[in-house]
């Protein structure tokens, strides 16, 4: 949506708006500068004015004003002769000048004959005095953009003879005063962006020659007054972003000057009333983000003058009316996001003015109607999200001004048309998950902008259009799941700019050439079940941002490279079903970063490298059907593997290593087919994550560890072994040899006597125990019953088999000492954070949730943690899993060293060591895993509650994001807004006025953030008082030096602020995307000469004229 809205940097723009420019708003009157004539008048007010000057905090700002010069001369003062042909001042206009003081030190009643007070854009502070009824003959007052707090006094209700009154941006609060009803000659009411209250007054329908009210962004409830239909002379009414209830009244209908009317962001329900279409002068019509249901009325297609008319975001049914098309003028249509059904009207073809389409998020179907092609000024169209059918129409083609197309998660079939190779300026494209079939067209990316490429989960057949080798701008690339054939390597060359390449589950065959490792700012490469052969080009394993690389399931031959080392960023590496040969590089150790390492199935030979015990983090190792030899690494058991150890399938020979049974969180262990001899470690019982266990065709002997998991166990998991015995069905039982082996007979006839001596001792105690035992014993038995029931009653489902949840519980249980205080590292929202420290080494981060936010649903629940854990991402927290009990509620999450981003910065220790570069570091680090929930999770996860307590720091100051999606999980109907939707002060604005989540409410706490992390502290004072003149420095943290020795650095602050400031947006559909904020800060140019020692000194309106530029420079540059 491209709406406007007010901000902070646009104030000069709202004034033009209201058809006011900057001091011709206040100059309704203009009065002649008459000769010098009596002083004694114009000394007095001089005097006044004087004495003011005395009390600001600014008076070298008014250096002009002087007690030996006329008033006249001063800055900001205009004269003019009264009936008395005496000099009288008439005009006040000080606006933007920086003043700062109060209103309550100038003597209003010196100074008569004022007409204009112009006060705008400066720091006044204090309350508006009531005084200011003096000024009887005032017709303008302007004090907008200021710090005014307190109530609008009553007495302005007596200042009869204004007509323009503007008290935006300001902190006033009370209640919409009625007396302002009073006021009949206004012509622009002005008092948006305060924290008033209350409903609109009735007698606000006697201002009949009212133009412009602006109220919106205050905290006004109550419903529309029907008199507000009497403002006949009304051009431009606002009241978005507010909490107005009820319907908009049909008296609305009588305001037929009417050109612009923002409804958008509040509680109003009901119907658009059919008196809408009596507005025949309406530019721009905004109710988006509201309840309003039924039809759009039929009467909307009188509004031939309408230029930008958004619905979105409410519960609007029906079909798009055919009178649509009666709207020759719109430029941009959006009625995303509601529940409109029936076909697009074959009408919109006349619409070919519009540039902006919407219709996405509804159950609109049918088919896209040939006519679409008529709106050939069409840049952006997204109709994703619907029940579209049949095919795209070849008119598509006449669009090539189009940038941005979704059509995504619709049941769209047939060809893609040959003509919409004329979209020579596409950007993005997004076609996932439709039925479409046939070969892409070859020439798709001809014009070479092509950025963001989606036709994954469709039928496409044939080669990928050889043109997208040209297409040096490609960021994203998703072609998964089709069956595209022929040479990958005809496809693709160098592009600068990807990012993410995903070609897995086609039939490509080819070479990977050496020309991606030219693709220097790749993080994620799959092609994986294809049909690639060749060897692994050495270049490709030097790409200095690699994260994950996917290549299993080809043809690939030759000898793993041993240049892996070089990829410090790589965290999933799979390299599985392929040819490759020789041995595994001891260079893997040196991969601090893997979570997930898969070479199975491959022809590898050789020993397991000792050195992978360096790789801290892997989670999922599998190295089987292979042929590996030599004996298993006992050092496998220092790893914190959590998923998988798979062995199977080699010629591993010696015993299995007692350091296995360390793993305790493992939840699968396969190591079957080896030579593998000795007995099965009774420690292995230790193992309470287990879920499956296969150690069958080996050379085993012995009895299998004696817990409820392994004798449980089904007969497979054991078979054909030398002589494995117990309590598993299928298996012998053990016989006396093995439970007592010569070396244990004197060991074993101590522990008879022993007990013998413990029997008759007890026996003893029993009798002197037995009076209070008698005492105690009921209420003793009840209560350890009712503690067990409500202990182990419960229900466990994590990523701990749901078995042996009980001894995950217990684990927990003893090394928090049943959640002592003395382990409690934090605090949360909904939590209290502990450190635990495992049996085997291991430690985690507890957080137990407060009893009364742990009301969930347990069968969703279940289904939401095992998605869960499923996220990885090397700059999210591992998430291991919930255990759920009638007594203790906890998730288990990866333990961070450094705590919390919060109290990093709260500590002036701490903070000090966070330079710029690792403050930059950390926002992009954030920046990408929000990128990676919203757009490469499926379906996108929104986080909620993005704060600098729920970004946590390792050793190295590299972050993590935590809590992601378990607000959402724990109350999914909560009206608690911290559990809901994050936490106050990060909360985006519009969750104020709607009740819908969505990933651009995580963009603008992201923005919070990242303005936090550069300034040092929450940014809540700096965004209350932005200014255009505000210095860079001024949003800088002091404790470190605002100089910064090098452009790069320089350009990576800026663009911090510059991508922060984007995504504070008070319009969430202007906020950038998080796949693109993360894209702009992993690439930050140079936005504009300058000299590094000035940046300090750059103040925000310098960058908001660098904003477009930056803007432009990374699309299309």
């Amino acid at each position: 949506m491209k709406l406007w809205l007010p901000s902070e940097f646009t104030i000069q723009a709202m004034l033009m708006m209201v058809g006011l420019s900057s001091l011709a708003f206040f100059s309704n009157v203009d009065f002649p500068v008459p000769m010098m004539t009596t002083a004694s008048k114009i000394e007095s007010q001089g005097r006044a004015l004087l004495q003011w000057k005395a009390t600001l905090e600014t008076q070298e700002l008014l250096n002009t004003w002087m007690s030996n010069t006329s008033p006249c001369n001063w800055t900001g003062i205009t004269c003019r002769n009264d009936n008395h042909l005496m000099q009288t001042i008439t005009k006040i206009q000080l606006a933007g000048m920086g003043l700062e003081g109060k209103l309550e030190t100038l003597n209003f009643f010196a100074l008569p004959s004022v007409r204009v007070l112009d006060l705008r854009d400066n720091h006044i502070h204090g309350s508006i005095p009531a005084t200011i009824s003096a000024l009887s003959k005032l017709s303008a007052l302007g004090l907008s953009n200021n710090n005014l707090t307190g109530i609008i006094p009553s007495e302005l209700g007596n200042l009869t003879r204004l007509k323009t009154l503007v008290l935006y941006e300001n902190q006033i609060s009370g209640s919409l005063p009625p007396f302002l009803g009073k006021l009949l000659n206004l012509n622009f009411l002005v008092i948006s962006t305060n924290f008033l209250v209350g409903s609109i007054p009735q007698e606000f329908g006697n201002l009949t020659n009212l133009k412009v009210l602006h109220l919106w962004r205050n905290g006004l409830n109550g419903s529309i007054p029907h008199e507000i239909g009497n403002l006949v002379n009304l051009i431009d009414f606002e009241i978005s972003q507010n909490q107005i209830t009820g319907p908009i009244p049909h008296s609305i209908g009588n305001l037929t000057k009417l050109e612009t009317l923002y409804l958008f962001s509040n509680n109003i329900n009901g119907s658009i009333p059919s008196e809408i279409g009596n507005l025949v002068n309406l530019i721009d019509f905004a109710t988006n983000e509201n309840q309003i249901t039924s039809p759009i009325p039929h009467s909307i297609g009188n509004l031939t003058k309408l230029e930008t008319f958004y619905l979105s975001d409410n519960g609007i049914n029906g079909s798009i009316p055919y009178e649509i098309g009666n709207l020759l003028n719109l430029r941009d249509f959006e009625i995303f996001d509601n529940q409109m059904i029936g076909p697009i009207p074959h009408s919109i073809g006349n619409l070919t003015k519009l540039e902006i389409l919407y219709l996405y998020g509804n159950i609109i179907n049918g088919s896209i109607p040939s006519e679409i092609g008529s709106i050939v000024n069409l840049r952006d169209f997204q109709m994703y999200d619907n029940k579209i059918t049949g095919s795209i129409p070849h008119s598509i083609g006449n669009l090539n001004n189009l940038e941005i197309f979704y059509l995504h998660n619709n049941n769209i079939n047939g060809l893609l048309p040959n003509e919409m190779v004329n979209l020579t300026n596409l950007i993005d494209l997004q076609l996932v998950n439709n039925s479409l079939s046939g070969n892409v067209p070859t020439d798709l990316a001809k014009g070479a902008l092509l950025q963001y490429l989606s036709l994954a989960y469709n039928n496409f057949q044939g080669p990928i259009p050889i043109s997208l080798k040209n297409s040096t701008k490609l960021v994203r690339v998703r072609l998964e799941r089709n069956h595209f054939t022929g040479d990958v390597s005809k496809s693709f060359g160098v592009h600068p700019q990807l990012d993410f390449i995903d070609l897995s589950f086609n039939r490509l065959s080819g070479t990977l050439l050496p020309s991606w490792g030219a693709c220097l700012n790749l993080t994620s490469f799959t092609i994986s079940s294809n049909r690639i052969s060749g060897e692994i080009p050495w270049e490709i394993v030097q790409l200095p941002k690699l994260q994950l690389l996917d290549i299993s399931s080809n043809n690939l031959v030759g000898k793993i490279p041993k240049a892996f080392y070089k990829l410090s960023h790589i965290f999933h590496l799979n390299m599985s079903n392929n040819h490759l040969t020789g041995t595994i590089p001891i260079e893997f150790g040196n991969l601090s970063s893997l979570e997930v390492l898969d070479l199975s199935s491959n022809n590898l030979k050789g020993e397991i490298p000792v050195q992978l015990e360096n790789c801290l983090k892997l989670d999922l190792l599998k190295l089987s059907n292979n042929e590996l030899n030599g004996s298993i690494p006992f050092q496998l058991g220092n790893l914190n593997l959590h998923q998988v150890l798979d062995l199977s399938e080699n010629l591993f020979t010696g015993e299995i290593p007692l350091q296995l049974s360390k793993l305790i969180m493992l939840q699968e262990l396969n190591l079957s087919n080896n030579e593998l001899v000795g007995r099965i470690p009774s420690s292995f019982q230790l193992m309470t994550g287990l879920a499956s266990l296969d150690v069958s065709y080996n050379h085993l002997e012995g009895p299998i560890p004696k817990n409820h998991f392994f004798q449980t166990a089904p007969i497979k998991w054991f078979a054909h072994n030398k002589g494995l015995c117990g309590q598993v069905h299928g298996l012998p039982p053990c016989d006396q040899s093995w439970s007592t082996s010569k070396g244990d007979a004197k060991k074993h006839h101590k522990i008879i006597i022993l007990i013998a001596i413990l029997v008759f001792g007890i026996l003893f105690i029993i009798f002197l125990a037995i009076g209070l035992f008698t005492l105690l014993y009921y209420k003793r038995k009840r209560s350890t019953m009712n503690d067990t029931k409500e202990e182990f009653d419960g229900h466990f489902f994590s990523i701990w088999r749901v078995n042996h949840g009980k001894e995950a519980y217990k684990e927990i249980i003893r090394a928090t000492e049943n959640f002592d205080e003395k382990y409690q590292i934090g605090t949360g929202a909904y939590s209290m954070v502990y450190k635990a420290t495992l049996s085997s080494g291991k430690t985690l981060a507890i957080k137990k949730i407060q009893e009364e936010e742990a009301q969930v649903n347990e069968q969703a629940f279940k289904n939401e943690i095992q998605a869960l854990t499923k996220i990885r991402h090397r700059n999210i927290v591992r998430f291991y899993g919930f255990c759920s009990t009638n007594k203790f509620n906890f998730l288990a999450y990866e333990y961070m060293e450094r705590g919390c981003l919060h109290a990093t910065l709260k500590s002036e220790q701490e903070a000090m060591k966070l330079d710029w570069i690792k403050r930059a570091a950390i926002i992009r680090d954030i920046a990408q895993a929000l990128s990676y929930l919203h757009h490469d999770c499926i379906p996108p996860i929104v986080h909620r509650d993005i704060t600098s307590n729920n970004v946590l720091l390792d050793e190295e100051y590299k972050a993590y994001v935590s809590d992601f999606g378990i607000s959402r999980l724990l109350k999914p109907n909560s009206s608690h807004w911290s559990l809901l939707a994050g936490t106050y002060g990060y909360m985006a604005p519009e969750l104020a006025y709607i009740m819908r989540v969505t990933e651009k409410c995580d963009v603008y706490s992201f923005g919070i953030l990242a303005l936090e992390v550069i300034h040092g502290t929450h940014p809540g004072d700096l965004l209350s008082n932005l200014s255009l003149s505000m210095l860079v420095k001024d949003m800088l943290d002091p404790r470190l030096p605002f100089h910064i020795a090098d452009q790069a650095t320089t350009n990576q602050v800026l663009s911090v602020i510059l991508i922060a400031m984007q995504c504070i947006n008070t319009d969430p559909q202007a906020r950038p995307t998080m796949q693109q904020a993360s894209q702009r800060l992993s690439s930050p140019k140079s936005l504009q000469a300058f000299d590094i020692c000035s940046f300090p000194t750059l103040t925000l309106d310098y960058l908001e004229n660098i904003v477009q530029v930056h803007i432009d420079d990374q699309v299309h540059g």
